[in-house]
């Protein structure tokens, strides 16, 4: 696995990219051509808590996980056991997958830079980009589920309009469909 590691606001050091490397390697086994796959690793600080964010773009979904510790290597390991919890709890979604056809999902999400923020309006600080892709409903929740959002755009595969699926306060899904 290709890691890429970033520090805001803070120098990675040698120690703390190997310690993630070894870490990042115990999801090998849960991935196949690992070889192939990029987890871009982002670490933050604010005060003294460390914030740890992986991102994990596959194939056919986005491994995703996000951390804040007071100790650096707490956050680490709470990141990735996240991310192996996610890939075991949807295990037999993620096999029941194989048994369809699957398109070649690849979103690309990008971060703007945040922008000043002003306490006397409330503005946009943050703005993400994502390439929506055709798929099912299913598929959609399957998304949502293992990014941990409340919400997820997608493609109507059927359709072929813009669609939103969203974790109801009852524990249940909505879809809400563009004309």
């Amino acid at each position: 696995m290709e890691i890429i590691i970033h520090g805001d606001k803070i120098k990675v050091t040698e120690a703390m990219k190997s310690y993630i490397d070894d870490k990042l390697g115990r999801l090998d086994k849960y991935l196949e051509n690992s070889d192939s796959i990029r987890a871009n690793v982002i670490v933050k600080v604010k005060g003294h808590l460390q914030t740890m964010e992986i991102t994990i773009p596959l194939k056919s979904f986005i491994l995703r996980s996000e951390e804040t510790q007071e100790d650096f290597y707490a956050a680490v390991d709470k990141t990735i056991d996240k991310l192996e919890r996610q890939i075991r709890k949807n295990k037999t979604r993620l096999m029941s997958r194989k048994a369809k056809p699957s398109y070649d999902f690849n979103f690309d999400m990008i971060e703007l830079p945040e922008e000043k923020e002003d306490k006397e309006e409330r503005k946009i600080v943050k703005r993400k980009t994502i390439e929506v892709k055709p798929m099912d409903e299913e598929e959609a929740i399957l998304q949502m589920e293992l990014l941990g959002h409340q919400f997820y755009m997608y493609k109507d595969a059927d359709t072929n309009k813009p669609a939103v699926v969203y974790k109801r306060n009852d524990g249940n899904y909505g879809v809400i469909e563009s004309e």
